[in-house]
C-alpha cells in the first residue's frame, strides 16, 4: 500500500489541542506514522488515506486544517487547480489535484466538484497553454506515441496521460486517489490536467476515435500542473483564522478556502 507524507498547519495553543489532534490520529489504522508539533502548530502524517479523506479526519477533532506540503524535500510535488480563477471550466466544475511521486510511484490525488454524476475522463495534456481555454492545451500527453488506452495498460498501449475515468457522485463531487507506476512528477510540471463531460470508453470503442480520446467529449475543466511546496517547504505564513497567507488576504473573497476544490494556487504552492 503507497504511503503519503503530507504536511499540515493546525491551530493549537495547549496541550489539550494536541491530545484531541492524537486521539483521532491515533484511531485511524490507515494512520502510519505522525508527529504533532505544538510550537510550530503543524501535524505531519504518513497514512495511505487520501489527501482529502485525511484532511476531514484532523478536522474531527474540531480544528481547522490547512495543507502545506506534500511529498518530500528530495522528490517533486505538483497541483493543478481546475476552474476559476486560475484553471479554466465550462460551467460550475471546480477542482484541486496534486501530484506526488513516491519511491517508483506516483500518486494523483484530488476533488473535483461540479460533475454531473457518472463516470468522467480525466486526462493530461501535453500543453499548459490555457490561452484558449481547456481547447488550446494539446492532445493526451503521448511521449511514446501510443494509440489511446487504459490506466491499467502497458505503456505501450496507452497514452502516459491517460487516467481513465473518475467517478461523480449525486453531489458533482469526485473524489479519487490514483496510483501511476510510470510518471514522473519533474515531467508532468508546465503540462496540464482536465476532466471530460463524457466517460473515457479506454479505447476499446469501436469508431477511431476511441484511440484517440477513448470517445470522452468535451473538456469541461482544466488547469495547468504547477510545482507545489513539498514538506517543510512551505515558508508562508498562514493565517489560521481565515485560512489565508497574511499577504494574500487583501481583495480574496469570503469562498476562498485553503485545501479544498475552491482553493487558489497562491494560497498552496
Amino acid at each position: 500500500m503507497t504511503i503519503t507524507k503530507i504536511e499540515f498547519a493546525v491551530p493549537m495553543v495547549c496541550q489539550s489541542c494536541v491530545d484531541s489532534v492524537n486521539k483521532v490520529l491515533n484511531g485511524a489504522d490507515e494512520v502510519k506514522n505522525f508527529e504533532v508539533d505544538l510550537s510550530q502548530e503543524r501535524v505531519m502524517v504518513e497514512s495511505s488515506l487520501p489527501i482529502h479523506e485525511l484532511q476531514s479526519l484532523l478536522e474531527s477533532s474540531g480544528k481547522r486544517v490547512i495543507i502545506t506540503g506534500v511529498g518530500s524535500k528530495k522528490l517533486a510535488s505538483a497541483v493543478a487547480v481546475l476552474g476559476y480563477p486560475v484553471g479554466f471550466s465550462k460551467g460550475p466544475v471546480q477542482g484541486v489535484v496534486r501530484f506526488t511521486e513516491v519511491e517508483e510511484e506516483c500518486i494523483i490525488d484530488g476533488t473535483i466538484d461540479g460533475l454531473k454524476p457518472g463516470l468522467h475522463g480525466f486526462h493530461i495534456y501535453s500543453s499548459g497553454d490555457l490561452s484558449q481555454g481547456c481547447d488550446s492545451i494539446g492532445d493526451h500527453y503521448n511521449p511514446y506515441n501510443a494509440p489511446h488506452g487504459g490506466p491499467d495498460d502497458n505503456i505501450k498501449n496507452k497514452h502516459l496521460g491517460d487516467l481513465g475515468n473518475i467517478t461523480s457522485d449525486e453531489s458533482g463531487r469526485a473524489a479519487f486517489r490514483i496510483i501511476d507506476k510510470y510518471m514522473k512528477v519533474q515531467d508532468l510540471i508546465g503540462r496540464s490536467l482536465a476532466v471530460t463531460a463524457q466517460a473515457d470508453d479506454l479505447g476499446r470503442g469501436s469508431n477511431a476515435g476511441s484511440k484517440v480520446d477513448g470517445n470522452s467529449g468535451e473538456r469541461i475543466g482544466c488547469g495547468i500542473i504547477a510545482r507545489s511546496a513539498g514538506i517543510l517547504e512551505n515558508t508562508k505564513r498562514i493565517c489560521l483564522c481565515t485560512g489565508r497567507t497574511l499577504w494574500d488576504e487583501k481583495g480574496l473573497t469570503d469562498q476562498t478556502s485553503v485545501g479544498s476544490a475552491q482553493t487558489t494556487p497562491k494560497l498552496i504552492t
